[in-house]
């Protein structure tokens, strides 16, 4: 993997991205504009940050449960050279959220958020009809906001 070389300017957008990001009708202008860059450098920045890997997302964090959707975590025991075609399935989902792959004996590991909180169930008997594994359900009994903020 190369190396990835920040300038004072990206660290600026990173750190300055993560304390909020405004809500109005040209977002990225105002955030450019508090940052005293174009909003297209201020864009372009972005994609080059995410196509190099230092960002593996840029996008709003939604309670989907406060919006009276559903969200829970879930987990699947995959064996290892089903991997890659049962995650395929998994990621088709446009309700899955992050998927990642654990040491574990439940080695797969993602975030189902829908709709509504009955669509959880229709999403985990599709996956496991699909995949032919049984999807371990692993619902939120608590939250916890952590605030966590990683300065550069």
């Amino acid at each position: 993997m190369n190396e990835v070389i920040l300038d004072d300017q990206d660290r600026s957008i990173i750190n300055a991205l993560q304390g909020g990001f405004p809500v109005c009708d040209r977002p990225y202008l105002e955030a450019a504009s508090r940052l005293g860059i174009s909003e297209d450098e201020l864009i372009s920045r972005i994609e080059t940050l995410l196509k190099s890997g230092v960002l593996s997302r840029f996008g709003p964090l939604v309670n989907a449960e406060r919006m009276g959707g559903g969200l829970t975590l879930a987990a699947l025991s995959v064996a290892e050279d089903d991997f890659e075609r049962v995650a395929e399935l998994v990621n088709a989902h446009p309700e899955i959220a992050h998927n990642y792959e654990r040491e574990h004996e439940y080695n797969m590991w993602f975030v189902i958020a829908t709709e509504t909180k009955q669509e959880i169930s229709t999403i985990i008997n599709a996956i496991e009809a699909e995949t032919g594994l049984s999807v371990l359900n692993v619902p939120k009994m608590e939250e916890f906001f952590i605030g966590l903020k990683l300065e550069v």
